[in-house]
């Protein structure tokens, strides 16, 4: 039984890091079959381990999407409730631009009344709820924005760009209007003085 657990965890971890490697190249259209051929074993073994493409993406992603977790957590003691669920939002988009196949994995999540327990957009939200709650507390984000709002924006921005030339620094460049606006209302002109040297 021993040498059969340790089997199975070899086997685990050889393909997880054949499906890294095919996820960064291919993202999440990465082929399971592939995973199987290169890392060595069945496609029954790898859907024993990853039942489905969602199981394997999140696996994948495991460690950014903790890094994730663990930044909305420090941003949540910072003095600027608006800076902060913007610097957070905006390094979740650098990493989803980063990521090949992430943007791809948030997107497979809508808003359910009964989310998966252990996904990777149920342990982001989580995560980062407090910030926007926070925010929308101090008003400093328009009234009724959700979680799933933000999620939908940030996966956009890392999905339009993918085939950017410089997708990183156009995903700044959207993020930024994204936050400033379109086309921002301008701020209105004094009143001028009235000039003293017409009147009677």
């Amino acid at each position: 039984m021993t040498g059969q657990r340790s089997d199975a965890r070899r086997n685990y971890s050889r393909i997880l890091a054949v499906a890294e490697a095919e996820v960064a190249r291919h993202g999440a259209a990465a082929s399971l079959e592939q995973v199987a051929r290169t890392a060595g074993v069945g496609s029954a073994t790898v859907r024993r381990h990853f039942p489905t493409r969602q199981a394997l993406l999140e696996a994948v992603f495991q460690e950014r999407i903790q890094a994730l977790c663990e930044r909305a957590d420090q941003l949540s003691r910072a003095e600027d409730g608006r800076a902060a669920l913007l610097e957070w939002l905006h390094d979740l988009v650098r990493y989803a631009v980063s990521a090949r196949g992430l943007a791809d994995a948030l997107t497979y999540e809508p808003p359910t009344d009964d989310p998966a327990p252990h996904s990777c957009g149920t342990a982001i939200e989580d995560a980062a709820t407090p910030l926007l709650r926070r925010a929308l507390r101090d008003e400093v984000v328009r009234p009724g924005v959700t979680f799933h709002d933000l999620i939908t924006l940030a996966v956009g921005i890392a999905l339009a760009t993918e085939h950017h030339a410089e997708p990183a620094i156009q995903a700044d460049r959207l993020f930024t209007l994204t936050v400033e606006g379109l086309s921002p209302s301008p701020s209105p002109s004094p009143s001028p003085s009235p000039d003293r040297s017409l009147s009677p």
